[in-house]
């Protein structure tokens, strides 16, 4: 079963700023960047179920290459997708911005 994936607003803006930080760096790595942002999109699309919980029903999926990873919750058969962090990003942080993005969803 493959799922339909659906972004909170929010988003857009993790992965601008993670490609434009990587880009900036060097050229062409903010396009392989999107890349496996997108990469990742399409494992969870076929196996979201397989990524961990990390806070409630949010599972958080790693990218390959970059030290990020996706953050959603799966609702019948959509992935809502809450959110994009830097793995060094204080823990807190993140769980207080998803909690705030939960109460938006």
């Amino acid at each position: 079963m493959r799922y339909d994936i659906r972004f909170l607003p929010d988003v857009e803006e993790d992965v601008v700023a993670g490609y434009r930080w990587y880009e900036g760096k060097v050229l062409g790595l903010g396009e392989e960047f999107l890349r496996m942002f997108y990469a990742c999109l399409e494992g969870i699309k076929r196996n979201p179920l397989g990524s961990s919980r990390v806070y409630h029903e949010i599972r958080r999926s790693l990218l390959r290459r970059f030290p990020y990873a996706v953050y959603f919750r799966v609702q019948a058969n959509e992935v809502i997708v809450f959110g994009l962090f830097h793995c060094a990003r204080d823990p807190r942080r993140i769980e207080s911005t998803l909690i705030k993005r939960e109460d938006e969803a």
